[in-house]
């Protein structure tokens, strides 16, 4: 018996002291998990250690094939987890774009910059984009300045200051003049009445090309009332994402993508991308600068009709966001970024690997899944017979 024991004991001591560490350290995981959850950085600060890429070359990357294409379209999250050293994407249109934005900027400065009183995120965003990750991550492009601390934008040859402006307007308008990307940032501004969770309202924004919506009316806006025209939304994605939305962890980065076929190549368009039930391309219909009174006094079906008449293959562009979402650690706010990418539907042609038929699967799956109304809202019922018959061409 004893030697037995003796035998045994061994194992029982090692079985002993592996189920001790295996306790520690799901104590330890959970502990760091719940910390995350709360805010708190690991000891690895993802904000610092961003990957840098020190060969890259702006001018000889094209641009990614951004369009996700799925035979039956589902309105889902679809959320990917990227690092934050992903947050951004450049390639060769960085200039043409920086160009722009510009000018989209100066011509309608209210419609593309706005800000409530959260200078405090807007800095935080403006600081550690310029003085932390656009260095660390383009070494090649945004080089530190010898003395003062500021950029250097080799690209466009201009300084940017690494201290923000006083002005908060005046940071975004900075960022949005050297990066290829708009903004959005997104505080918890109001609680839910049932339960008390915080619910996202719209800050501030860069934002030089939004796609048939008015990012200015829009501001101070929760999430919901900011979605209210998308079909299924509130039935399919509003508590998912006032959920994900506050509980998502400082350092994690996420990314999602969308496609939308546009009949003309505006970057910049507050409105026509979208359908309405009452045959409108805007939301707010009748648009205040549209005095075609014959227009508006139209059916749905004979607005339909003469939209048809209108597209112009040469004019149309497949459209897409490049979306990320991740959280400043100091104000907590959430940044909403993406990057818009646009396709002559001749290039798409070119794309080769069967895309352009995957595309016209795309198309004709528009109103076959969760949410059928998606196909109207997108004006699938509009373009697609022309689009599609062009790309089986």
């Amino acid at each position: 018996m004893e030697s037995i024991l003796l035998f045994v004991l061994p194992f029982v001591s090692l079985a002993a002291f592996l189920g001790w560490r295996y306790i520690t350290s799901q104590s330890r995981s959970s502990k760091q998990h719940d910390s995350n959850e709360k805010g708190v950085l690991d000891e690895i600060d993802p904000y610092q250690d961003i990957e840098p890429l020190p060969d890259f070359d702006w001018k000889t990357t094209p641009p990614i094939k951004n369009a996700p294409l799925k035979p039956v379209y589902h309105l889902t999250m679809a959320l990917e987890n990227i690092p934050l050293s992903s947050l951004i994407d450049m390639d060769n249109t960085y200039l043409t774009r920086l160009h722009t934005r510009r000018e989209i900027m100066t011509t309608h400065p209210t419609a593309t910059i706005a800000c409530t009183p959260c200078v405090p995120a807007v800095n935080e965003l403006y600081t550690w984009l310029i003085k932390t990750y656009l260095p660390k991550r383009f070494p090649t492009i945004y080089i530190p300045t010898p003395t003062g601390g500021d950029i250097l934008n080799t690209a466009s040859s201009e300084i940017i200051p690494s201290v923000p402006p006083p002005d908060p307007t005046q940071a975004l308008k900075v960022l949005g003049s050297h990066i290829d990307t708009d903004f959005l940032l997104l505080l918890p501004s109001s609680q839910s009445a049932k339960d008390g969770s915080p619910i996202y309202h719209l800050e501030a924004f860069v934002t030089c090309f939004p796609s048939g919506f008015s990012t200015r009316a829009k501001l101070s806006c929760p999430l919901a009332e900011i979605h209210a025209p998308v079909p299924g939304y509130t039935a399919k994605l509003e508590k998912s994402m006032d959920r994900f939305f506050a509980r998502i962890e400082c350092g994690r980065c996420v990314k999602r993508s969308n496609w939308s076929l546009t009949t003309n190549d505006l970057l910049f368009s507050e409105g026509g991308n979208h359908l309405y039930e009452n045959g409108s391309t805007d939301y707010d219909a009748p648009h205040p600068n549209d005095n075609d009174d014959a227009k508006q006094n139209l059916s749905t079906e004979e607005q339909i009709l003469r939209q048809k008449a209108s597209v112009h293959i040469p004019s149309c562009r497949l459209r897409s966001e490049r979306q990320t979402l991740f959280r400043l650690p100091q104000t907590q706010a959430l940044v909403f970024a993406f990057k818009t990418y646009q396709y002559r539907l001749e290039e798409v042609k070119e794309f080769g690997d069967g895309y352009a038929e995957r595309l016209a699967e795309a198309m004709e799956g528009l109103g076959k899944g969760n949410v059928p109304e998606m196909e109207f809202y997108k004006r699938g019922v509009v373009w697609r017979e022309r689009v599609v018959e062009f790309l089986r061409s």
